[in-house]
C-alpha cells in the first residue's frame, strides 16, 4: 500500500468486520437508518465543553425499558390503587402530602413521552381545583365543625325556614377551614394516584391483558381513559401552532378558534376508531353450547352477589363470621364465570406481556402500603385522623410514614422509560 493510496479496511479477528478510521464514513450496514456521512466524531474534533442535555431525570439507576423487560401495565394500576386506598384511610395532611410526593417522584422518574403520560399534569391541576373548591364551600356555605377561632365574618344572607341547616355567609372559623383542608386534600390525593396510573400504564397493553369476557367492556374503558390525554395533546398542539403564527391562544377568542379544530379531530378519531373496531371483529362472538351460556350467567351473577354480601358482612359488626367466606366464594364464582365467558370471544394475543419479578415487586409495594395503612388506622385512629377541635398541629406518625415510603420501590426496580435527549444549546 503506497502513501497516496487510501487506507483499506482490514478484517478484525473477533467479528470479521472491516475496521474504519475515526471520522470516515461507516459502511452502509453500520449506519443508523436515515443518516448520511460519518457516524463517529473525528479525533481532532473540538470538545463542546459540556455534556448533552436530556430531559430524563437521572434520579434512579434502573435499566432502560424495552419491549422485552417492559413492566406489566396492571402492576402500575395495582400500585396506584394501593396508594389511593392508603389515602382514603387517613386525613392527616402530612401523610397525604407524603403520598402525593411518592406518586409524583415515581411519575417523574418513569413517565414516558407518550400522549397518555401528559395527563398527569391535568390530574394535578384537577386535584388543586378540587381542593380550592372545597375550601370555597367551607368559606361561603359554612362548616359543620364548630369553632372558636373566628377568622372573618361575612355578611349572611337570610334563607327561608325550609332551608334550615344551610347558610350563606356568616362566621368563618379556623377549625372549619382546617377540616375542609383535610377533607379536600384526601380527595386530591386520590386524583393524583389515579393520574399516576394513567401516566405510567399503557392503556393499549392493559387492554391486551384483560380476559376475553371483559374485552368489549375493556375497550370502552380504554377509550374513555384515553379521551382526556388525546384532548389535552390536541389543545397543546393547536395553541402552540397559534402562538407560532402570532395569533392569540387565550381568552374567549382563542378558545373559540381552538375548540372547533379539537372537536373536529375528536370526531375524526371516533370515525377511524369505529372503522378499526369493525375491521377487527369487535362485538362478534363464537358459538357455544346453551348449557355453557347458562352456567356462565349463573356463576357471574352469583359471584357478584356473593362479593356484595361478603363486603357488607365485613363492614358490619354482625357479619364477622360469614363476611370473609362469602366474599372468597363470590370471588371464585365470578372468576369462574369470567373464564367460561372468555370462550365466547376467542382471540389471540401477539407478544403478550409477562408478569415478572419486577411486576410482583411494584404491585406488592402498593398492596403493602394499603394493608399497613389499614392496620395503622385500626390501631391508632387518632394519629391518622387528627381532630381540629381543639386546634392543634397534626403530628407525623413514624410507622405509617415508613409504610408510605414503601411506595417508592417502583422508582428503583421498574425499568425507566427512555426519553429523547433535548438538542444541545449553541454557545
Amino acid at each position: 500500500m503506497t502513501k497516496g493510496d487510501p487506507e483499506r479496511p482490514t478484517a478484525t479477528a473477533a467479528g470479521h468486520r472491516p475496521a474504519v478510521r475515526w471520522g470516515s464514513p461507516l459502511p452502509e450496514r453500520d449506519r443508523e437508518p436515515g443518516t448520511v456521512g460519518p457516524q463517529r466524531p473525528a479525533p481532532d474534533a473540538a470538545p463542546t465543553g459540556r455534556p448533552p442535555k436530556s430531559r430524563a431525570l437521572p434520579l434512579s439507576r434502573t435499566p432502560g425499558a424495552t419491549r422485552a423487560n417492559a413492566l406489566h401495565p396492571g402492576a402500575w394500576w395495582i400500585w396506584a390503587l394501593g396508594l389511593g386506598t392508603a389515602a382514603s384511610r387517613t386525613t392527616n395532611p402530612l401523610l397525604l402530602a407524603l403520598l402525593i410526593a411518592v406518586a409524583g417522584f415515581v411519575v417523574a422518574t418513569h413517565r414516558s413521552e407518550a400522549p397518555w403520560a401528559r395527563s398527569y399534569t391535568a390530574f394535578v391541576k384537577l386535584a388543586a381545583a378540587v381542593l380550592a373548591i372545597r375550601l370555597a364551600f367551607a368559606v361561603f356555605l359554612g362548616s359543620p365543625i364548630p369553632g372558636t377561632h373566628v377568622i372573618v365574618t361575612l355578611p349572611e344572607i337570610p334563607l327561608p325556614h325550609w332551608a334550615q341547616g344551610v347558610r350563606i355567609g356568616g362566621r368563618v372559623t379556623a377549625e372549619g377551614l382546617l377540616f375542609a383542608l383535610y377533607d379536600g386534600l384526601k380527595l386530591a390525593a386520590l386524583l393524583v394516584c389515579v393520574g399516576a396510573a394513567n401516566a405510567l400504564a399503557n392503556p393499549a397493553r392493559l387492554l391486551k391483558s384483560l380476559p376475553g369476557a371483559l374485552y368489549e367492556a375493556g375497550v370502552a374503558v380504554v377509550v374513555a381513559l384515553t379521551f382526556a390525554p388525546h384532548l389535552i395533546a390536541d389543545v397543546q398542539r393547536l395553541r402552540a401552532a397559534r402562538r407560532l403564527r402570532g395569533r392569540p391562544d387565550r381568552g374567549l377568542r382563542g378558545l373559540l378558534h381552538v375548540g372547533l379544530p379539537v372537536l373536529e379531530g375528536a370526531l375524526e378519531r371516533s370515525v377511524a376508531l369505529a372503522a378499526a373496531m369493525d375491521a377487527r371483529g369487535y362485538g362478534r362472538t363464537a358459538q357455544v353450547p346453551p348449557a355453557v351460556r347458562r352456567t356462565t350467567g349463573a356463576l357471574t351473577l352469583g359471584g357478584l352477589l356473593g362479593v356484595c354480601a361478603g363486603t357488607y358482612g365485613l363492614l358490619t359488626a354482625a357479619g364477622d363470621t360469614y363476611g370473609l367466606p362469602v366474599l372468597l366464594a363470590g370471588l371464585g364464582a365470578a372468576l369462574g364465570g369470567l373464564w367460561l365467558g372468555g370462550r365466547r370471544s376467542p382471540r389471540t394475543r401477539y407478544r403478550p406481556d409477562t408478569w415478572g419479578v419486577r411486576a410482583w415487586l411494584v404491585a406488592g409495594s402498593g398492596v403493602a402500603v394499603a394493608a399497613l395503612m389499614t392496620v395503622a388506622a385500626s390501631y391508632d385512629p387518632a394519629a391518622l385522623r387528627p381532630g381540629v377541635v381543639p386546634l392543634v398541629a397534626p403530628a407525623l406518625p413514624l410507622w405509617p410514614a415508613a409504610a408510605v415510603l414503601l411506595g417508592l420501590l417502583p422508582a428503583f426496580v421498574a425499568p425507566a422509560s427512555q426519553r429523547t435527549p433535548a438538542p444541545e444549546e449553541s454557545s
